[in-house]
């Protein structure tokens, strides 16, 4: 069967989320590193990744136009920072509260797509999206009554500036960027950025906390390709509630590498998140068919 240009994103969205949530897998098994160290490991992996398939492809190391070089700026500072926020918010905050606030982002894309695009979502689409949200606030059982607020303002910023990032992403693309290019810019600007200060708190790492950070940085590529081509090939609006499939991916992982079983709450929130998915789908396709009648 061959899938339309929609479906194809959606399938990269989830393959994106399948990605991200091996990374954190992996960022987690890499032990007590200082957290530009594991910063400078996820991208400049994916830097090399990128620059690797620029010159297999001839694609030009310059972006496509200098009016999208600000938008690239943006995207990455954006991106770097959210990276930041998320580490800083796990290694602060107790895991649900920082992987709610970190679940943010999908909102702030539709957001921020209305102001960067002028992608103006439906109803429909936003109370679909809402209704993920409570999906996602049952499996992760946030309790932000233990959470420092510092930590839990820096986790909610870093939801922000994802969602913003994600926007620039498809702004980016629908103006001639490279997907390989889009991810080329922010991995080596990232890493750069990163590198001084990896330097001056850099901790001596054992063979298999480099593994662990090889592998993470690794996810981290296939993660950021498959989520620009995701943002390339449709509008935000129409498939970022695909981005929670991460919470059931990170579940499956948590099971399998640190035997957590989840709970009835959680088992509920997947059942929601898997149902809004499925509704956004079958509402996303009937405009579709509408519009070729």
């Amino acid at each position: 069967m061959k899938l339309n240009t929609k479906n194809k994103a959606i399938l990269f969205l989830i393959t994106s989320a399948f990605f991200f949530a091996l990374m954190n897998a992996f960022v987690r098994l890499s032990g007590d590193l200082p957290t530009f160290q594991k910063m400078f490991f996820r991208n400049a992996i994916a830097a090399v990744i990128a620059c690797i398939i620029l010159f297999k492809n001839k694609i030009s190391i310059f972006p496509h136009s200098k009016k999208n070089l600000p938008f690239l700026v943006l995207r990455t500072l954006l991106g770097l920072t959210g990276v930041f926020c998320n580490f800083y918010a796990v290694d602060h905050l107790l895991l649900s509260d920082a992987s709610i606030l970190n679940k943010m982002s999908p909102f702030f894309v539709i957001i921020f797509s209305f102001f960067i695009l002028k992608e103006k979502p439906s109803v429909a689409q936003v109370l679909i999206v809402v209704g993920a949200f409570v999906g996602a606030l049952f499996v992760i059982k946030p309790s932000f009554q233990n959470a420092h607020l510092i930590p839990a303002l820096i986790g909610f910023l870093g939801g922000a500036c994802a969602g913003a990032a994600y926007a620039c992403v498809r702004k980016l693309t629908l103006s001639g960027e490279h997907s390989a290019y889009v991810v080329f810019f922010f991995s080596l600007v990232s890493t750069l950025i990163v590198l001084p200060l990896t330097i001056i708190y850099f901790k001596p790492m054992s063979l298999y906390q480099l593994l662990m950070l090889l592998l993470a940085g690794l996810s981290a590529a296939g993660g950021q390709f498959m989520i620009t081509l995701a943002y390339k090939n449709a509008p935000s609006k129409e498939i970022s509630v695909y981005d929670f499939s991460q919470i059931i991916f990170s579940a499956a992982l948590g099971f399998i590498v640190f035997s957590q079983v989840p709970d009835i709450l959680s088992v509920v929130g997947y059942v929601v998140i898997v149902l809004m998915a499925v509704l956004s789908f079958l509402y996303s396709n009937k405009l579709l068919w509408f519009k070729n009648r």
